[in-house]
């Protein structure tokens, strides 16, 4: 059975997998396999329509931690805009080196 591969500029975009919903019944095995090895997700449609992806959990977690660390980013822009000490990086690590050198 042959499956769509979109590649929308062939060497810059990883090719992605879009394959029927009926697979995941149908398939499993090599669904999670497709998934496991290649570490890039897969699109099932229903009726012609994207429905899901299925991606591994390594790259989930990668994605997780991603947002993570976006979502952190986010709200230290948030306090550096409401606050008005900024320090720079010469305060902050002359403040880190006091305190380790045990001079509160």
């Amino acid at each position: 059975m042959c499956y769509h591969n979109y590649d929308k500029h062939e060497g810059t975009h990883p090719v992605i997998s879009i394959r029927p919903i009926s697979d995941l019944r149908n398939r499993f095995s090599e669904v999670e396999k497709e998934v496991s090895s290649n570490n890039k997700p897969i699109i099932f449609t229903m009726n012609g329509k994207a429905s899901m992806v299925t991606m591994s959990f390594d790259k989930f977690s990668k994605m997780a931690h991603l947002d993570y660390v976006e979502r952190a980013l986010d709200e230290a822009d948030i306090y550096a805009e409401s606050h008005a000490e900024n320090l720079t990086h010469e305060d902050v690590f002359s403040k880190i080196k006091a305190k380790v050198n045990g001079k509160f």
